[in-house]
């Protein structure tokens, strides 16, 4: 097996994010559904991006996010993803740089801009998302670097890589290129309405063996297996895959697998602020914990905590260095 390079490779759609709090009427008025993401086209774009208010302007995308997030935590991480060679391409390049993450994906020279997504925050802190993919759709199987796969110990792919039919085989290229390398590969399911999109196939891809760990939360979860009933989806899910991490909230969350069944606290907050991120940052203090070989709770209490900051703020990267605060908590020592 070669040496590992990295921790964890991410690879996702490259957005930038526009963020802006709002209440219900606003929802309403442009026919959003509360906590959903959904893909839109530039004129509609520009539309909601017209009626926003004062917004706050970040680089994100959602495994670009956890990879920031396992970077801050002291990992070697890398992302690919495909911008424009634009100004919030550059931007987006610099920051995610700046992170201390590796990112070589050649900007896209034509075509659609950088691509990003309009987040309206309403007072409880719930996020409803409006992406548009723009360059991040065009990401392709010839961004995929055999080498820097392979290097990688866990290739984390984000379940909104399904919407585009580029980025789909660019995933199940990476996912074959680390398995062949006797990598790990983990997925997040992303969200309730992509998994009501691609149900079939994601539970093909966990069934087939195409990926190793998977990430949901309790909404993922039941969407995924059509059921109401947390105990019956849980126990579906551990028949499928082998690992897998459901989120629940200020219920922390579960860790099952073929062995074991393993929960974990979600770490108390003074204040929701924003939940944008929430999900992302939960799967970095994972994946950091798997990368360094920590027990499943263990894993899971990282999470929390990370899922805990970023949710204190706007934004969905956190503003603070999580090794610090991971360290202040003993979870890492």
């Amino acid at each position: 097996m070669a040496d590992v390079k990295y921790d964890v490779l991410g690879i996702g759609n490259a957005l930038f994010d526009v963020l802006v709090r709002t209440d219900e009427a606003f929802l309403a008025k442009h026919g959003m559904t509360k906590g959903s993401m959904s893909l839109i086209d530039e004129a509609r774009a520009a539309a909601i991006y017209k009626d926003m208010g004062p917004a706050t302007e970040v680089s994100g995308g959602s495994a670009a996010n956890t990879i920031v997030g396992i970077g801050s935590l002291g990992a070697r991480a890398a992302y690919v993803g495909k911008v424009k060679d634009d100004q919030i391409g550059k931007l987006y390049v610099h920051d995610i740089r700046a992170a201390g993450v590796a990112f070589n994906t050649p900007a896209a020279a034509d075509g659609p801009a950088t691509g990003c997504s309009y987040i309206l925050v309403t007072d409880d802190g719930e996020r409803t998302m409006n992406t548009y993919l723009g360059a991040a759709q065009d990401l392709s199987p010839a961004d995929i670097d055999p080498a820097e796969i392979a290097g990688a110990a866990i290739v984390y792919l984000e379940g909104y890589l399904w919407d585009p039919k580029n980025a789909k085989d660019a995933f199940v290229k990476a996912a074959k290129i680390a398995h062949d390398a006797k990598r790990k590969v983990a997925l997040t399911l992303s969200d309730s309405f992509c998994v009501d999109r691609y149900r079939d196939e994601f539970v093909s891809l966990m069934r087939n063996g195409t990926v190793d760990i998977v990430f949901a939360n309790e909404s993922e979860l039941h969407s995924l297996y059509m059921t109401s009933d947390f105990d019956t989806a849980l126990k579906q899910l551990r028949n499928d895959v082998n690992l897998g991490v459901v989120t629940r909230s200020e219920k922390g969350c579960m860790v099952v697998s073929s062995e074991d069944a393993v929960a974990a606290p979600a770490f108390p907050v003074d204040k929701v602020v924003d939940t944008t991120g929430a999900g992302d940052l939960f799967a970095a203090g994972f994946l950091f914990g798997l990368a360094r070989n920590l027990a499943y709770k263990q894993c899971g209490e990282l999470g929390a905590l990370a899922a805990a900051e970023v949710i204190q703020h706007i934004g969905a990267r956190p503003l603070v260095s999580l090794k610090e605060l991971a360290g202040q908590r003993g979870l890492t020592g």
